[in-house]
């Protein structure tokens, strides 16, 4: 699909919805104000031309350079013999096409175990957790100038239990504290900035695996009872501020979730093809909907910075679409529009 036909749009009936075609018989149904088009996409990774896409990824990160990260993610829920080191993408502001061929421009630091990018900090040091599934280890792993190192986790002394299993999500409050999602062990763990353990059970809810700061307040989303977070289930989000832990949404179980710059949550429900935005006493109203197998795979939003209002995109959607239901091939579109005004127009203010 070309760019140029990813931002045809129409405006629907009453002037309330924008559909914007996503791809050839798709529609990505926005409020009016907002537009969308294809920000990062490629080719050949299907072993034909014939497909345009990225290869299956599920999690972003901004620097404030305006720098996209990516992780292309494994088989995270399957053992034995699989394939399970991978790479992360590093995309220029302004976005790209990757091709096949031209793969390792977009590469950054080594492929690593099932590795899923969090966050930047600093401004240079980007966040990556892995883990391999069949020995039960997880790492946080910061890259630094294509480099990993070791942040936390890793094969523990001898007859100590590993400190991460599954971290998936991680995030940081403003004193630099880590806070790292293992939903193997059912606990978010919170650590110093140099990756000492304050607190191991900081938080302990039922699979957790998204976690975002924003602020003095940290959201994190729990898998429920779904074995895998593409089935079904009832999933929730929590969130943690200085008024203590309050359940912020019961339902969808959440694939990605970012906070606007306003401090706004918006939700990616891949299971109903949908993304929410998440009012304060635990209400949500739906912000898009996809159709013919498109559903979104991961959010975040751009910070705004000088180099992203330089750009033109600061305060703007990205989102990791699965076209036609095809999850090995991905597209990467940016979204703008007023969001925080369409927050505030629906959904009770923050608490």
């Amino acid at each position: 699909m070309h760019v140029a036909r990813a931002v045809r749009r129409r405006v629907a009936l009453l002037g309330v919805l924008l559909l914007v075609p996503a791809s050839a018989g798709a529609e990505m149904v926005l409020p009016a104000g907002f537009t969308a088009k294809v920000y990062v996409s490629g080719e050949g990774f299907d072993g034909t031309r014939a497909a345009s896409g990225i290869p299956s990824s599920s999690t972003l990160a901004f620097d404030p350079a305006g720098v996209l990260y990516l992780a292309r993610n494994g088989r995270r829920y399957q053992g034995g013999e699989v394939e399970d080191l991978w790479p992360v993408y590093r995309v220029p502001l302004g976005g790209g096409r990757l091709g096949k061929d031209a793969e390792a421009r977009f590469l950054y630091g080594p492929p690593l175990p099932n590795p899923q990018v969090g966050a930047v900090r600093g401004g240079h040091e980007l966040l990556v957790t892995t883990y391999d599934r069949d020995r039960g280890l997880g790492v946080l792993y910061r890259i630094v100038d294509g480099r990993a190192d070791l942040v936390a986790g890793g094969t523990p002394p001898p007859g100590a239990a590993p400190l991460l299993k599954q971290p998936e999500g991680v995030a940081l409050d403003r004193a630099g504290n880590f806070y790292v999602a293992d939903r193997a062990q059912n606990v978010v763990v919170q650590l110093d900035p140099a990756g000492r353990v304050l607190d191991a059970r900081w938080l302990s809810i039922p699979r957790p695996r998204l976690i975002v700061s924003h602020a003095d307040r940290i959201w994190v989303s729990s898998d429920g009872d779904a074995e895998a977070p593409w089935q079904r289930g009832t999933g929730e989000i929590w969130s943690v501020g200085p008024e203590g832990r309050q359940l912020a949404l019961r339902g969808p179980i959440a694939f990605g979730m970012s906070a606007s710059p306003a401090g706004h949550l918006f939700v990616a429900d891949r299971q109903n093809a949908k993304l929410l935005a998440i009012g304060g006493d635990g209400t949500s109203t739906e912000f898009a909907t996809f159709s013919e197998g498109d559903a979104p795979r991961a959010v975040i939003f751009a910070p705004d910075t000088e180099a992203t209002r330089r750009a033109g995109i600061a305060g703007d959607l990205f989102i990791i679409l699965i076209r036609r239901g095809t999850f090995t091939l991905n597209e990467i579109v940016r979204v703008s529009g007023p969001f925080d005004s369409f927050v505030r127009s629906r959904l009770p203010a923050s608490r």
